[in-house]
């Protein structure tokens, strides 16, 4: 009963758009557990996966090939996994890297002798070679030169590495891509969005990351027993699930939220559903109380464990740690017999707190309440052919309110002033990834791509303002063309309210790792730690269990 409660009553504790969709927030999301990899981990253990190594080819010098099988209910993936002997000069996470330490693809089903003679021949090439719709993924991913050869050096002598050096870093191993939906030959989307085990954003992708954590495992502690013989060890579970898999990720990834509008919105709605859920119970259960301060503890040994470089995130992290211990004490004297306790927690947080500890408490909230949220997993994958839907038979009066009414936000800026254009978007020719210049000392300017929705809102907002107001939209489009990705956003959005940014993603002051974190975030990332406003480094699947360890609890 207390659920059908929580249920009902929970539309009207949603958070509004206008407080959500701000880049400050959204640079400040958290991993909760209806994030992509969490998902994944859920329906592996739920549907009883199996999974194996049928191949592991690799010499003394940890050169070589292996395969990972993952079964499930109706079909088998298994990832293809070359390893390289990557000279350290040749090192390198940026995009336009030719060479990386192991390359990837994940195969749909099981490949063949004569398939992984054609991987052979492309995978390790990357955006050089090419694959085809047999493969779900491509990745590749280079050595934490400093942690790997500490790892195999202490395996191989026999002991176990050291765990402070193991918790600085992270992982053994990151990844600089894990492209998927087409990319390279790969299988498009639409080939297997129907599957049960894909249907939700991004599960080929996560079960590529997961596979490639166990190869990392794999090739360390063979090198550790080529180098070691028979006192070499294997490394300590307790250690491994200490360790998940790095990222570097630059721009490529942001302008992802702008274009895939429905998707985010989505996204947003869920988890936002899911903490209007949790404050519409009536009381806590002592089960949740528990968990809830177990998570709690957790996401304080986490942050003392978060290390970055850069100002901007030390600033948050220490935002972080401040608002984690106010909960802590906050807890001493709750939740008692107050009503609708996590609702109550909930508005003080919102008064006292940060938005990094605002947003911290979204996802502990969230934690202890699986069988309330879980089933909203099914609800984050979107049609993405509703943006190109148009209803040309509208009015432009009913045009400009709608305009009015889910663009205010954008029509107040002034994009005549230069601090409000200052930057620009566009494609690089030579990587094919998205990039973000100054318009005042670049140029490029003229290849611009339309990202900026609040500017196109303007425009559009400005170029039917002294049109008849009884004009069809049809009517007004056979003249101006130009505006009709605006008008299908904009007819878009009366469902998705959570689909825009509401903010100037043009402005001088934009900050893109505030896109980045937000969508990395979903798929379940941790540690975040940007290099520059342009480029992050995070970890995947860290505290996580592995395939051999699945039964075991992991609070997934």
């Amino acid at each position: 009963m207390t659920q059908d409660l929580a249920l009902a009553e929970a539309a009207s504790l949603l958070r509004p758009p206008a407080q959500v969709m701000r880049l400050a927030r959204l640079g400040c999301a958290h991993p909760t557990r209806l994030s992509f990899l969490r998902v994944l981990l859920r329906r592996v253990r739920r549907e009883g996966w199996t999974f194996d190594r049928p191949l592991w080819q690799v010499d003394a010098r940890g050169v070589g090939r292996a395969v990972y099988r993952a079964r499930g209910p109706q079909r088998s993936y298994c990832l293809v996994a070359f390893a390289h002997d990557l000279p350290d000069e040749m090192r390198s996470d940026r995009v336009i890297a030719t060479a990386w330490d192991a390359t990837f693809a994940l195969f749909d089903g099981e490949p063949s002798e004569a398939d992984l003679a054609r991987l052979a021949a492309n995978v390790p090439l990357q955006e050089a070679g090419r694959i085809t719709a047999a493969e779900l993924t491509l990745s590749r991913a280079n050595r934490s030169v400093r942690l790997f050869a500490h790892v195999v050096e202490r395996l191989a002598a026999g002991q176990q590495p050291d765990a402070a050096e193991l918790d600085s870093v992270g992982y053994l191993m990151r990844t600089t891509a894990v492209y998927g939906s087409g990319k390279f030959g790969a299988a498009d989307r639409d080939r297997i969005a129907q599957r049960p085990e894909l249907a939700a954003p991004f599960q080929a992708e996560m079960l590529t990351v997961w596979l490639i954590r166990e190869f990392t495992f794999d090739i360390v502690e063979h090198l550790a027993r080529a180098r070691g013989g028979d006192r070499a060890v294997r490394l300590d579970p307790a250690l491994r699930r200490r360790l998940g898999v790095g990222n570097s990720t630059g721009l490529g990834m942001a302008p992802f939220l702008v274009r895939h509008p429905n998707l985010l919105n989505n996204w947003i709605a869920a988890r936002e559903t899911a903490l209007a859920r949790v404050r519409a119970l009536p009381s806590a259960t002592p089960d949740a109380v528990a968990a809830f301060r177990r998570a709690l503890g957790k996401a304080c040994d986490n942050a003392a464990a978060w290390k970055s470089t850069h100002d901007l995130q030390l600033r948050k992290l220490a935002d972080l740690r401040a608002d984690l211990d106010r909960v802590t004490e906050w807890l001493k004297s709750w939740p008692g017999s107050v009503p609708y306790p996590w609702d109550a927690l909930w508005q003080r947080a919102e008064a006292e707190l940060t938005l990094e500890g605002q947003e911290a408490l979204v996802s502990l909230l969230i934690e202890p309440h699986g069988p309330l949220v879980d089933n909203l997993a099914e609800t984050m994958g979107a049609d993405e052919e509703a943006l190109a839907r148009l209803d040309g038979s509208m009015s432009l009066d009913t045009v400009q309110a709608l305009l009015e009414d889910s663009y205010r936000w954008a029509l107040q800026i002034d994009f005549s002033e230069p601090e409000n254009q200052a930057r620009f978007w566009y494609v690089s020719a030579e990587k094919l990834e998205p990039r973000i210049g100054d318009r005042l000392a670049e140029a490029g300017a003229a290849l611009e791509q339309p990202l900026c929705i609040a500017r196109m809102a303007c425009e559009f907002h400005a170029a039917i303002r002294d049109m008849p107001r009884d004009m069809t939209l049809a009517a007004f489009l056979l003249q101006h063309p130009q505006h009709r990705f605006m008008a299908r956003r904009l007819q878009m959005v009366r469902a998705a309210p959570y689909a825009e940014i509401r903010d100037n993603l043009i402005a001088e002051d934009v900050l893109p790792i505030d896109m980045m974190r937000c969508k990395l975030a979903f798929f379940g990332a941790s540690h975040f730690d940007p290099r520059s406003d342009k480029w992050v480094r995070i970890s995947l699947f860290q505290g996580e269990p592995s395939p051999g360890d699945l039964d075991e609890e992991s609070g997934s």
